[in-house]
């Protein structure tokens, strides 16, 4: 299929897109055809075999309309849309032109109209009936400019007509006509009147001529119109600033001889120097000299970056500092610049899906109120009324039922929302992407390289047959071939520490486990612990250290030579800066956040812990994610993918939202259908806010565009008339329908207010896991390398100990973090981890009970409104943990909170912990003092919140009984009456679908 974007002139409102898309669509081959009234254009997707360009430009011009496809440009550094598309600022100042012409004579010719009704003085020759005929054709003098001037209004309107296709053109001549005719037939009568003497009849036709009424109707319509084209103007200042980035000249290097060329003239390979605070004409690679470049034009990032030979640069960004000589690589519509306006372009021109039902409308709608008007003439004729009160109701029907706001609501929203978006460093590729990102429910994400900076370096060497310097030797010789991420990771720290790689032969990559090398001391096999598996090496001599190790949130990379483990080296590839506030935002806004990977689920674990995520899926092959988005997709969530790498593509493509980060491969890019440009994971919630934003636009233009027009037109026909007297004059008819246009147009221009949101200071980032003492370590450098001989902790790459389990639960529990609400899974049955995968959720920080209440202790009962997710229950329990020797357990389906208090604790000091808390107290009772057993159980089968709420529940159903459950270890600790015994409690949490292992008390 062939894409070709057209430049349609002729198109004014919604009926005219919907006619343009539907003679298009009559032809063969035609898989899409959308129109857009904002930039006057149609983007056409057709079978270049079946139809032809020039049957596409045929079709359109047949409808009524013209059309020229928009050519490809030269080698310029960016694409040029005044010289090859709509040109706003001509169309702008030919508006500017009919509306002063129009108000120069519609001025007199009201003041001629309305002066005889208010005293005005006027001319002795236009003064009394016996004038009637030179004042009539004054008034039609008059107004005669106001009707050329405003020609193209009759042109195209009648032309439509003519091809059964009426447009907003069609109602504005059809009704201004009416008004004309009747002036000249007025005339007439007039003439023929003075001559039979009678001058009563004169006198009623001289006071209803109706010409000032078209020309005011035609004046004002163009106002409004000059005011819509200013404001469309305005929806694309983001293009036109990108288009002003674009320098027009550049120096180009011959024979050591600066010469300054056009850059339309720069041709890939050619040598180009840069001066301090000039833009880089196009993209290239630094060939010499060093120097800041800011690139916040294109990204949005206010830090210059530093480039040496080598490094990349970007057509358009300002080099700040030193003087480079560039060698140019991507010209014209291949520089970044032009794809990013050819990008905004694109998205402009198609269609959201919200716009269905305005078009759906507009095919239908200019027909009908033609009917309606005909109807409201005849209506009142057969009524009885007037023939001048039937044709002004008429005419007011036509004039304020133009669907100029209708047309109008979606494209300006959509050109603004993603001209903001570019503004911002996020490309929208569609208008369906920008509508639909701010509807997803869930958003799945690739952790290496987008979670991830994607560049991880080496945190422990661990040799189990031979030195540290051999096994890294070993490692770089063999992970030398490769091009992932990890193995650059031990090729470079091999480089750091001056060890020379080992000679490898034979390299074989095993998709998802590793690879396979001859080298000199044998045959090499490196990956994961499934390749040791599937090749059956025994690796019981690592002892515990992979698990520690996957724990502290990193990748363990295991080594056999000839068939024996040598040892184990460990990457970690740290989160970016940005992506726990990033995740929290997320959550925050409704959004489960998952994250696929290739580790191991320890790993996985550490890094979803982390950075806060709801829910990590591991052991995932790379061919493996599309299956993990579709089935998201097929439980009914809207889904996102975010991913870099060549192997997120299929399931970029197969999301409702594929996002690529900026940085990744070309072919993610490409299957993506939102791009952000910095690489940063908080671009995903400023995309998330501007989609809802712009969505938000859309639904309020539609919804004025519409009650105008439900409002407007039953006045305009005068259906109040009777019951109230109320009509609506044609003028003023004419002056809403065009201040309805700009209300729509200012209202899209507030999105160029967007405010980006800020992420938020301070966002705690947990430590990863724990390293219990079972290693001898020393650090080397910036790398921690350890024996499994004496216990010892292993240290960080700072040679900070590692904290213990119990230091971050401790720590965690402290600061009252909670898990979010995870969506759960249709389908699934209590225990079952969903879709196969290891499935881990977040750590539980739930205060327990403590072993033993003591018997002077009070009993309370709260029921508090306002709970809803985890976080609701954990800041409860911590607000009441304030008071001195109170602990609270919240049952959140039942919303009660369970507490226990020493006697001087009063019911009121409760309330108000809970209210400071942002809480509602309903009730609150006092129970019972009776003797009280500790139990802990322990439960196979909880996997998520989910489980957890669940087994809570059913626990809770038990009279005074009140249950934790802490997911990590499986074990529910149980506070229940003497009178329940462990059968009671065994069958309770069996009867909910769970396995009890042991029920401790």
């Amino acid at each position: 299929m062939k894409q070709t974007l057209f430049d349609v002139t002729g198109m004014t409102c919604s009926a005219c897109v919907s006619n343009v898309e539907k003679a298009v669509k009559k032809l063969p081959g035609i898989t899409r055809a959308e129109a857009n009234l904002l930039g006057n254009s149609m983007l056409v997707e057709h079978d270049p075999n079946q139809t032809t360009m020039e049957a596409v430009q045929a079709a359109i011009e047949a409808a009524g309309y013209s059309a020229t496809p928009r050519l490809p440009q030269g080698h310029g550094a960016a694409p040029a849309p005044q010289k090859n598309g709509f040109d706003a600022s001509k169309a702008i100042a030919a508006m500017k032109r009919r509306a002063v012409v129009s108000f120069g004579f519609m001025v007199p010719l009201m003041y001629l109209s309305m002066a005889p009704m208010m005293g005005l003085p006027l001319p002795a020759s236009l003064v009394g009936v016996e004038n009637a005929i030179p004042m009539a054709f004054t008034q039609l003098l008059l107004c005669l400019p106001v009707v050329l001037v405003n020609s193209a209004y009759f042109r195209g309107g009648f032309k439509a007509l003519w091809h059964r296709s009426p447009n907003m053109d069609s109602l504005v001549a059809v009704g201004t006509s009416s008004a004309l005719i009747y002036g000249i037939f007025a005339i007439y009568h007039m003439g023929w009147a003075l001559g039979a003497g009678n001058h009563m009849v004169a006198a009623h036709y001289l006071h209803d001529l109706y010409f000032e009424s078209a020309g005011m109707i035609l004046a004002l319509i163009t106002l409004g119109k000059t005011l819509e084209a200013v404001g469309k103007g305005r929806t694309g200042a983001a293009i036109t600033a990108l288009l002003n980035l674009a320098p027009k000249t550049a120096l180009r290097l011959r024979n050591g001889q600066e010469e300054t060329i056009p850059v339309e003239g720069i041709q890939p390979g050619d040598t180009l120097a840069v001066k301090p605070g000039s833009r880089v004409p196009v993209d290239g690679i630094v060939l010499q000299g060093t120097s800041a470049v800011d690139e916040s034009a294109l990204t949005g990032e206010s830090v210059p970056v530093e480039k040496a030979p080598g490094d990349t640069v970007t057509g358009a960004t300002v080099n700040t500092s030193g003087y480079i000589v560039m060698q140019a690589k991507r010209v014209g519509n291949d520089t970044t610049l032009a794809q990013i306006i050819a990008l905004v372009e694109q998205a402009g021109a198609t269609k959201a899906p919200i716009a269905r039902l305005a078009d759906a409308i507009s095919g239908i709608f200019v027909p009908v109120v033609m009917g309606i008007a005909a109807l409201t003439f005849a209506g009142w004729l057969l009524a009885g009324s007037q023939v001048e009160f039937a044709l002004a109701r008429a005419i007011a029907v036509l004039i304020i039922s133009c669907p100029c706001a209708l047309g109008l609501a979606t494209p300006v929203a959509i050109m603004a929302g993603t001209g903001q978006g570019a503004k911002n460093g996020i490309l929208f590729k569609s208008a369906q992407a920008l509508e639909g990102f701010g509807k997803i429910h869930t958003m799945v994400l690739d952790k290496t390289g987008t979670v991830t900076s994607g560049k991880p370096v080496v945190t422990d060497i661990l040799p189990l047959a031979s030195d540290e310097p051999t096994l890294l030797a070993l490692a770089a010789g063999v992970e030398a071939m490769s091009e992932h991420p990890l193995a650059k990771a031990i090729v470079q720290e091999a480089a750091t520490r001056n060890i020379a790689p080992l000679q490898a032969s034979g390299f074989t990559a095993l998709s998802g486990l590793g690879l396979r090398a001859q080298t000199p001391l044998g045959l090499c096999v490196a990956g994961n612990l499934r390749l040791m598996n599937q090749q059956g090496i025994n690796t019981a001599a690592a002892g515990t250290l992979p698990t520690t190790l996957a724990e502290a949130g990193k990748t363990p990379l295991y080594f056999a030579l000839n068939g024996s483990l040598a040892g184990i080296i460990a990457v970690a590839d740290k989160p970016k800066p940005s992506s726990a506030a990033a995740i929290a935002a997320l959550k925050q806004r409704g959004v489960h956040v998952v994250m696929l990977t290739g580790d191991n689920a320890a790993t996985a674990e550490a890094v979803r812990r982390e950075v806060g995520i709801d829910e990590a899926i591991a052991d995932v092959l790379p061919q493996d994610k599309d299956a993990q988005v579709q089935r998201f997709m097929t439980q009914g969530h809207k889904t996102a993918m975010v991913g870099d790498g060549i192997n997120d593509a299929p399931a970029l493509a197969r999301a409702d939202v594929g996002v690529a980060i900026g940085a990744g491969a070309e072919v993610a890019i490409e299957s993506a259908e939102v791009v952000l440009i910095k690489s940063d994971l908080w671009d995903a919630v400023t995309a998330f806010d501007l989609s809802r934003a712009t969505l938000k636009n859309i639904k309020m233009n539609l919804f004025w565009a519409f009650f105008y027009n439900i409002l407007g037109i039953p006045l305009a026909a005068g259906l109040l008339y009777p019951a109230f007297g109320l009509t609506l004059n044609p003028m003023f008819a004419a002056a809403a329908m065009g201040l309805s246009s700009v209300f729509v147009v200012t209202n899209a221009l507030r999105l160029n207010l967007f405010q980006k949101p800020v992420p938020p200071q301070g966002v705690i980032v947990q430590p990863a896991a724990t390293l219990p003492a079972s290693t001898q370590a020393t650090t080397q450098g910036s790398v921690t390398t350890a024996q499994p001989a004496p216990p010892a902790p292993l240290t960080s790459r700072n040679s900070a100990p590692f904290p213990t389990m119990a230091a971050v639960n401790a720590a965690k529990t402290a600061e009252g973090t909670a898990e979010a609400c995870p969506i759960p899974i249709a389908g699934q049955a209590p225990g079952q981890t969903p879709f196969g995968q290891t499935t881990l959720t977040p750590l539980n920080t739930v205060q327990t009970q403590p072993k033993d209440v003591a018997p002077e202790d009070a009993q309370w009962v709260m029921t508090v409104n306002g709970m809803t997710c985890g976080h609701c229950k954990a800041r409860v329990e911590k607000a009441l943990a304030t008071l001195p020797g109170v602990t609270a357990t919240v049952t959140l389906e039942t919303k009660q909170v369970h507490i226990a208090a020493p006697e001087t604790t009063t019911a009121e000091a409760l309330q108000t912990a809970v209210q400071e808390a942002g809480y509602e107290v309903v009730t609150m009772e006092a129970t019972q003092q009776t003797a009280t057993a500790q139990w802990t159980m322990t439960v196979n089968g909880m996997t998520c919140g989910h489980c957890k709420a669940r087994v809570e529940k059913a626990l809770a159903t038990l009279p005074g009984v009140t249950a934790t459950v802490t997911l990590e270890t499986k074990q529910v600790a149980v506070t229940a009456p003497q009178n329940v015994d462990a059968a009671t409690l065994e069958k309770t949490v069996t009867d909910a679908g769970y396995e009890v292992i042991s029920v401790i008390d």
